[in-house]
Formats: C-alpha cells, sequence, structure tokens
C-alpha cells in the first residue's frame, strides 16, 4: 500500500474512549472530538488535524511496473527449463564452432527458435493481462470529490480529502457522505447504503443513542463514507476519516485477502514442475549410462552429451502449451461476452465450470433492486399487480389469477389507495429515451416512495388527482413514521385535502373512518384487528407496508383549519409543527406490500445450477424474512428450509459449528464483510469450489477470495468490478450459470489438447531415450563412431512441438459440447485435469509412437534391427540424414493420428470423425507443412531434413497409422471394463 494517508479515527464516548460513537450521546461525542457542533472547527484546528491525521483517502496498491509484469510473464518451471536449454545450446554451438568450424552450424538455430516462440508466448500473457487491468484505483473513486463542512461558524465548501475527525458535515439530499460520522442532526434523513450493508431500501437516520454496538444496517445514528443521501437534510459530527472509516477496513481486508489460484493454473503448475523434474532425471540417467558404457573421451563427447540434455529438454516441454491453453481460453472469453459475462483472467473460465456453489448476495444480483408494490389491500379485498422494475407497465389481478374488472369495488379502492400514496410522496419516475426509441425508467429519491408512483401510473390512479396541487407538507422522519402532505382542488371547488402514508399500524391510529365498499363509515374494532392481521401476514412474506389514508379538510385556506394557529401578521404558522390539527380523523384507505422483487429468469437459471450439482447460497445484509422469502420464491431453498441463518448467529459459533452451518443452511441475512468472507472461507475449506457475486463494496474481499469473483457490471460498484475475475455486463444470475455450461465444455476441450499434446511429447521423450540407448543395435550409429548421435534433432523436435502440435490442439479446443454437460456433477478439488487414467493413456500412446518412429528410422538404415538395408548407397552421415528425415516424419504423422484419437478418452475416433472441420484443417496444414520442410532445400539445411520418395512417403504414413490402430484397441478394451462393471 502506498503512503498517501495516515489518516486514523478519534473514538468518541466520553472518558471511555473505547465506546463506540453510536452507543454515545451527541454531547459526549462532540466533547470527545473537541468541537462545538454549532460553530464547527476553526479553519486553524482544521489544518492542525489535516497534518496530523493525514488527507481522507482510501489507500490504493502502487500499480506493476510494466517491465515487471512483462518479466512476470517467465514465470513458469517449463519456461526456466527451455532457458537453460538455450543457454547450454549456445555454449556448444559456440566451442563447436570454435573448435570445429568447418561442421558448425552457421547459426545456433536451436537457441533462436526457443527464444522467439518463449517471447511470443509473453507477449501474448502481457497484453491479455493489460487489457483485463483498471488503470486506477476504484475504491477511491467513491469518494465524493467535494464536501459541505462547517467551519468558523460557516457552512463552506471543501476538498473531500481536506475532511478531519471532528468536522461538522453538512447533508443534504443527493450528497455522498465524505466520512463516518455520527449524526447530531436530522429531518426526514434516509440513506442508500446497499453498497456498504446489502440493505435494498434506504435506511432511515435518526440522532438517539443506541443501547448497544449493532450491525452496520442498523446503526441508525450513523451515517458511512461512500454511502448516499436520498431523503432529508442533517448535520454530523466526522469520527473516521480514511483507512479509519469502515470502507477503509474493506480496503484493509482486500489488500490482505489473497487471490487464490485457480485449479487449472494450479493443475498446470503441477505439470510443469512434474515435466521439469523428469526430463531432469531422464537427461541425467542417460548421460550417466553413456558415460559408464561408452566414455566421454573428447571435449566433442561432452558437448554431444549436453546437446541430448537439450533435445531432451526441447522433446518433453511442449513449447506451444502456454499459448495454446492461452488462445482456447481467449476464444472461451469472446464466446462468453457475447453473453454478457466479461472474463478478466483467463483461467477463470475452465474454474466456472468447476464451480460446485455460487454465493451471491440478494440485492441486485438474485433481485432487480427496484422496489416494487405486488399487493394492494383494501376493507373489500386485495388485487396483486404484475410488472417489476420501475417501468410502468402492468395490470391488476385477483388473489384467484383473475383480471379485476373495471368498476368493481376492489377495483376502485385499490386505485384511491395508490392514488393517495403517489400524491403523499416526494419521490419522481423520469423516463429517458435512448437514441435506439428504447425507454429507461429513473427513480429520483426514495425507491420505496417511487414504487407507489410507478403503482398508480400502472393503474391510472393519478388520473383523479389531475387538478391538485400541493400546499403544504408534514414530513417522514423515523419518529412519526408517516408523511402528509395537504392538497388543494385547482380545477373545482378549492377545497383542502390531507393524504398521508407511513407505517400502516401507526397510521391506523390516526383513522376514525374507513373507506369500504365505495362507503365510508365508522371504523371498528374488527376492521383495526383485520388490517393488523393483514400486515402480519404481509410482513412474514417479506413484505415492507404502507398504510394509505386522506382526509377532505373541507376549507379553502389552511387558516380555517381548526386548532391551526397564525402568527401576528396572520399567516400560519410552519404546519409541521401543528401537525395534530391535520393529522386526525383520517379515512383509512388501504395499505400496499412492497418487495424488491426475484428476477423472472432466476428461478429456472437456479433449478439448472442445482441439476448441474452446483449448490446456490444467498448471502445478503437485508432483513432474514426477506431473505428466506426471495430464496424459497427462486428455489434456492423449499419451504421446509425457509430459514435464514443471521450475522450474530454466525458471530456465537465456532468453527466446527461454523462449517456445519455453511454445509446446511444456504440463506444468510444481516451479514457484515467479514462474515461473507468467512463463509467463502469455509466453504472453500470443506473442498468446494466457490464462485462468489456481488455488487456492492461489501462483497469486495470475499468476491476477491473466492475461487472466481463475479462483479455486476451496472450496478456495482468500482471496486467490486476490480476485484472479481469475471463482470456480468447484464447483471443477470443466468448468465453465470451459462457461463459455468461454457466453463465445462472448455474444461473438457483442454483435457483433449492435454492429452494429445503431452502424449505426443512423450512419444518424442521415448524416442530420443531409446534411440540413444539402442543407437547401436538401430543403426543409428555405425561401428567405430564416437560421441553421441541423437536419433532427432532439437530444431526437429521443435517443429513439431510448435508447428504441427498447435494447429490440432487449437482446433480441438474450440469443439462444441458433445455431451450433456450439465447432467454431470462438478468436479471436486482432488480430481485432477490429468488424473491416473489419462496418464495411462499418454504413456502408452507414447511409447506406441516412439516404436513406430524408432522402426521406421531402423527400416532406413544398414545393420538394424528390423531390416538390413544395403542398397541406399550414400554415405553413412547422408543415411543419418534419410533416417532422421524418415523418423520426423512420422512421428509427425503419428501425432496427427493422434489428433483424431485424442478427442475422446474411450469413444472411437470413427464417430463423429468428420464433426470438427477445423481439426481437418489443421491436420491439412500441418501434412503441408511437413511436405515443405522436407522438400525444400534451405529448410532441409535448417532442420538436418532430405526430400523422400514415394514409397518412403507411404511407410511412414503406414507406420504413423499404427498410433491410431492401438488407441482404437485400447478404448476398445476400456469399454469392455467399463460394460463389464455396469453389469
Amino acid at each position: 500500500m502506498t503512503d498517501a494517508s495516515p489518516s486514523t479515527s478519534i473514538p468518541s464516548g466520553g472518558p471511555n474512549p473505547d465506546v463506540d460513537p453510536s452507543v454515545a450521546g451527541v454531547d459526549d461525542v462532540a466533547k470527545a472530538l473537541n468541537v462545538d457542533p454549532d460553530t464547527g472547527l476553526s479553519s486553524d484546528e482544521a489544518a492542525r488535524r489535516l497534518e496530523k491525521f493525514g488527507p481522507n483517502r482510501l489507500k490504493s496498491k502502487p500499480p506493476v511496473p510494466k517491465w515487471k509484469k512483462f518479466l512476470l510473464q517467465f514465470k513458469d518451471p517449463l519456461v526456466y527449463l527451455l532457458l537453460a536449454a538455450t543457454a547450454i545450446s549456445l555454449v556448444a554451438w559456440f566451442v563447436e564452432r570454435a573448435t570445429n568450424p568447418a561442421e558448425a552450424e552457421a547459426a545456433p538455430f536451436d537457441c533462436i527458435v526457443i527464444v522467439v516462440i518463449l517471447l511470443l508466448n509473453a507477449i501474448l500473457g502481457y497484453v491479455q493481462e493489460n487489457r483485463a487491468e483498471a488503470a486506477v484505483s476504484a475504491l477511491s473513486k467513491l469518494t465524493a470529490p467535494h464536501s459541505m463542512v462547517l467551519r468558523d461558524g460557516k457552512v463552506v465548501e471543501v476538498a473531500t480529502d481536506d475532511v478531519v475527525p471532528g468536522d461538522v458535515l453538512v447533508i443534504g439530499e443527493g450528497d455522498t457522505i465524505a466520512a463516518d460520522a455520527r449524526l447530531i442532526a436530522a429531518a426526514s434523513l434516509r440513506l442508500g447504503e446497499a453498497s456498504l450493508t446489502g440493505e435494498s431500501v434506504p435506511v432511515a437516520k435518526q440522532t438517539a443513542p443506541l443501547d448497544s454496538v449493532k450491525a452496520l444496517g442498523d446503526r441508525t445514528n450513523m451515517v458511512f463514507n461512500g454511502t448516499s443521501v436520498t431523503q432529508g437534510t442533517g448535520r454530523a459530527i466526522v469520527t473516521s476519516t480514511g483507512m479509519a472509516t469502515q470502507m477503509g477496513k474493506i480496503a484493509d481486508m482486500l489488500d490482505d485477502t489473497k487471490q487464490e489460484k485457480t485449479p487449472l493454473e494450479k493443475e498446470m503448475d503441477g505439470v510443469s514442475k512434474m515435466l521439469g523434474i523428469a526430463v531432469c532425471v531422464i537427461a541425467v540417467v542417460v548421460i550417466l549410462t553413456l558415460a559408464i558404457t561408452e566414455g566421454f573421451g573428447t571435449p566433442q563427447d561432452a558437448i554431444d552429451s549436453l546437446l541430448l540434455a537439450v533435445s531432451l529438454a526441447v522433446a518433453a516441454v511442449p513449447e506451444g502449451l502456454a499459448a495454446i491453453l492461452t488462445v482456447v481460453l481467449a476464444l472461451g472469453v469472446q464466446r462468453m461476452a457475447k453473453h454478457n459475462a466479461i472474463v478478466k483472467r483467463l483461467s477463470s473460465v475452465e474454474t466456472l465450470g468447476s464451480a460446485s456453489v455460487i454465493c451471491s448476495d440478494k440485492t441486485g444480483t438474485l433481485t432487480r433492486n427496484q422496489m416494487t408494490v405486488e399487493t394492494v389491500v383494501t376493507a373489500t379485498g386485495h388485487v396483486n399487480l404484475t410488472g417489476t422494475g420501475y417501468a410502468p407497465v402492468g395490470q391488476a389481478w385477483g388473489p384467484d389469477g383473475s383480471e379485476v374488472r373495471h368498476g368493481t369495488p376492489v377495483e376502485s379502492e385499490a386505485i384511491l389507495t395508490l392514488g393517495v400514496g403517489a400524491m403523499a410522496n416526494n419521490g419522481e419516475l423520469r423516463e429517458q429515451r435512448g437514441a435506439d426509441g428504447t425507454s429507461q425508467w429513473e427513480c429520483i429519491g426514495d425507491p420505496t416512495e417511487v414504487s407507489v408512483i410507478v403503482a398508480a401510473r400502472k393503474t391510472n390512479a393519478l388520473r383523479p388527482w389531475q387538478g391538485f396541487e400541493r400546499v403544504a407538507e408534514i414530513p417522514f422522519t423515523s419518529e412519526r413514521k408517516k408523511q402528509t402532505v395537504v392538497l388543494v382542488d385547482k380545477s373545482a371547488s378549492g377545497m383542502l385535502t390531507a393524504v398521508a402514508k407511513g407505517a400502516p399500524d401507526v397510521l391506523l391510529e390516526q383513522c376514525t373512518r374507513i373507506y369500504d365498499g365505495g362507503q365510508i363509515r365508522p371504523i371498528t374494532d374488527a376492521d383495526r384487528d383485520r388490517v393488523q392481521s393483514k400486515i402480519t401476514q404481509l410482513s412474514s412474506n417479506a413484505y415492507r407496508t404502507l398504510g394509505m389514508a386522506y382526509r377532505p379538510l373541507e376549507v379553502t385556506s389552511l387558516a380555517q383549519v381548526p386548532g391551526i394557529e397564525l402568527d401576528a401578521a396572520g399567516q400560519v404558522q410552519d404546519v409541521a409543527d401543528q401537525s395534530d390539527a391535520i393529522e386526525r380523523d383520517f379515512i383509512w384507505v388501504g395499505m400496499v406490500g412492497i418487495i424488491d422483487p426475484p428476477r423472472t429468469e432466476v428461478r429456472d437459471s437456479v433449478a439448472q445450477a442445482h441439476r448441474a450439482g452446483v449448490r446456490t447460497v444467498m448471502i445478503t445484509g437485508d432483513h432474514p424474512l426477506t431473505a428466506a422469502r426471495i430464496a424459497s420464491d427462486l428455489g434456492i431453498v423449499d419451504d421446509e428450509h425457509r430459514r435464514a441463518v443471521t450475522g450474530d448467529e454466525l458471530d456465537a459459533m465456532d468453527d466446527a459449528e461454523f462449517d456445519k452451518t455453511t454445509r446446511d443452511v444456504s440463506v444468510y441475512a444481516r451479514v457484515a464483510p467479514e462474515h461473507k468472507l468467512r463463509i467463502v472461507d469455509s466453504l472453500q475449506r470443506q473442498g468446494n469450489i466457490v464462485a462468489m457475486t456481488g455488487d456492492g463494496v461489501n462483497d469486495a474481499p470475499a468476491v476477491k477470495a473466492a475461487d472466481i469473483g463475479v462483479a455486476m457490471g451496472i450496478t456495482g460498484t468500482e471496486v467490486t468490478k476490480e476485484s472479481a475475475a469475471m463482470i456480468l455486463a447484464d447483471d443477470n444470475f443466468s448468465t453465470i450459470v451459462a457461463a459455468v455450461r461454457e466453463g465445462r465444455v472448455i474444461f473438457d476441450n483442454i483435457r483433449k489438447f492435454l492429452r494429445y499434446l503431452l502424449s505426443s511429447n512423450v512419444g518424442e521423450v521415448f524416442t530420443v531415450f531409446f534411440g540413444v540407448l539402442l543407437t547401436g543395435v538401430l543403426g543409428i550409429s555405425a561401428a567405430g563412431d564416437s560421441g553421441v548421435t541423437v536419433p532427432l534433432l532439437a530444431v526437429q523436435l521443435l517443429w513439431i512441438n510448435l508447428l504441427t502440435d498447435a494447429a490440432p490442439a487449437l482446433a480441438m479446443g474450440v469443439d462444441g459440447e458433445v455431451d450433456d454437460v450439465m447432467a454431470r456433477k462438478p468436479r471436486r478439488t482432488t480430481d485432477r485435469v490429468i488424473n491416473g487414467a489419462m496418464w495411462a493413456d499418454i504413456v502408452f500412446i507414447g511409447i506406441i509412437m516412439a516404436a513406430v518412429t524408432l522402426i521406421g528410422m531402423d527400416m532406413a538404415l544398414p545393420g538394424g534391427l528390423f531390416s538390413d538395408r544395403h542398397d541406399l548407397g550414400g554415405s553413412h552421415e547422408e543415411q543419418i540424414v534419410l533416417a532422421r528425415t524418415m523418423g520426423f516424419t512420422i512421428l509427425v504423422f503419428a501425432q496427427l493420428f493422434n489428433a483424431l484419437a485424442s478427442r475422446s478418452a474411450t469413444a472411437s475416433a470413427f464417430k463423429g470423425l468428420f464433426s470438427n472441420v477445423w481439426l481437418w484443417a489443421a491436420i491439412a496444414l500441418s501434412t503441408a507443412l511437413q511436405v515443405v520442410v522436407v522438400n525444400v532445400p534451405a529448410l532441409n539445411v535448417a532442420f538436418g531434413t532430405m526430400p523422400l520418395t514415394g514409397r518412403q512417403w507411404l511407410e511412414c504414413v503406414g507406420l504413423a497409422a499404427c498410433v491410431l490402430v492401438a488407441s482404437e484397441l485400447y478404448k476398445l478394451v476400456l469399454r469392455a471394463v467399463a460394460a463389464a462393471k455396469r453389469t
């Protein structure tokens, strides 16, 4: 972390410095921070504190230098091995050029080719990484650039970085809070804290001290850095700045959270190390064997032995593996991007396919984060409204699913209820038209209030109120729990009407009458009991309830309302201070049930995930009832297990009980960021591969710690996007499930080309290993030859690995879905990408490949084991070149036949033989390249080859085809064994 800010907090609470500001009185907080709430800090004192505590800024990691990022691309055991081989080859070339310049190569072709390939791989990885990284720290973007504070008795605007502990923040609607602060004044103040706590609706604030320290979402007398004011005004004393704020603590958690390698990265690291160790062991064994059996009599013998080590290294290492893996994953990333899943880390594509648990935030991920009125309850009955979100499109339906007929009492009462709620309202619904003519609806103000306006627009409930204008307002406060607006009917009589909305039980106390069946009658105790029963029923189903009432004032001026006091000039004093004169004798009209609805498509996606063995876990800061209801609606849990475990309950658990809970429980509510992180850690300890989705800052640590973090692209905060490996451009949970499917297909394809590449490289290693040990038996070296004669040159092995291997492997990487990949369970963390059965297949094919290659070389030499052809003519050196060309060509074609066989571990290569046109194109390309390297004179010099006759080409192809035949027989045995086990 940089040292940009030593910011801290000054604990409040009088004599006890450990007392949280939320449980301390306003006077104690002011005293502890040495500030007068009426005048604020002086400019000199603010400057002194700024120097002491530093800027109010979140720290961020310094960017990694470009040169370092490029060098990190070479951090791989296989790369180290190839660099060592390059150095050995270069030294041997210089020595040979000095001692025997006539026979030395004109240029160190082996070294040049290896270095070029390593550079290309590094450039490809560097470019991909740069595309994925953001240039600036996202956490720093969350703070507002300027804030209003009280200094020297005046309200002034200062840079947010200059806010210090003890400053008095002056808060208004639309502001972003600059620091953590204790409220000292609040008028109808509500804050949106979803990004910090996960609470889906704005939180009403008040100034009274709390009886105990509560969760962040319940600290109603505190405001927090990075949250926003949706309604009202207030003042607050800053208690924490910079890294000492709750946002800063999350930043610290992010810094301390290690981003784990993906399973594929871990597996490739293991394969790289294993291959490196294996080739070193084989090289040492071969060289020691030669030293014991033949001895090193000359410096040339030592040079030849070093070149043999280079050949073994080149044969063992699939140089193109990193590039092929990157390209295949990149192609998968492009396919996902078309379906709105933006992947930042390529290896995360495969991880998604292995996911066994998807931990998801609720607000904005499983739900729309758009409060919606779903039901209206009146004296006559209730109606349900269709349509979700802020688009005013929907219909009214009865409880039995039938459409509510126009003019019926229940419809009239529902329209009256929604009309009253929309008029007693400070929210605003705006329509934004895009360039393509589509409409986007924007919520201005409290989402709960706007939801009532949307419902009123759906039912044309505002039409009867078109001639009414606002005269006065008695605002909502957390103590009053209701809002009243006085309207004047300018289109007709000019009479005043008071409309009110609020907590149903509170508003009901002010009602003496009820609107029932088109008539107004006195309200009875039975009516009150029915309303209370409906409140309980709606609350148990996770609805937030709002009651509506109105009162015709039967006067044309507020001054005529009985009980209203006038000032000396005969003007009406502040109506808000005379609420008792207005808020009485109300007529109860009904109430609404509001909820942040689940996304309609998510239920099907959850079901698909369950079919694939992927468990969905909801983790939210919202109310337990709301969490359990949404989880049940989406099929995450059934009604029998409709329960949410809270953060307080999790705090009371030891590790063993915590792990048991995470195994059994799929819904968590009222949780803090540390709880989310602990849940992810617990699931990972149990062997799960965890995907964690989120949008708010509170999700970021868990998103980063998960095996794959998924951020929301629309509603997600920048810090969450930075922490994630994947971003959903459409904020749609269903996109995750589609990405899981794509990840599984990609994983299958990765196994295909790994089987192909590794079996081909094992074949090359065995060819070099046994070719050296059996050089005399096979006729590769003649009697009296000194030194080590390698069966194939390092540059020939490089050609096979980089060119003839690459195209078929890439073609396998774009194979489509062969089986129903969502019908099988996810891979366990203990399952290897390359398991024992696959290694057996790889070694078997490698042995066959080496055998046919060495047989072909033997057939081209006199005095061999399988033939004794003295009719070839030419010098021994020319015969060796011919044999190498034959072996080189056989090995190329053997690998092309192996490409057909590697598409499946058990299915015949002839099943869907021509389904992958790209594979056949790759085979054709590789064949053409081999023909060129064998027949073009310039390439003959570079690669140590010579042209072949027609008969020799047929011999090469015939021997290479033995690999396909052997593979088919091997699969036949595997299928027979599997069938026997099933019976």
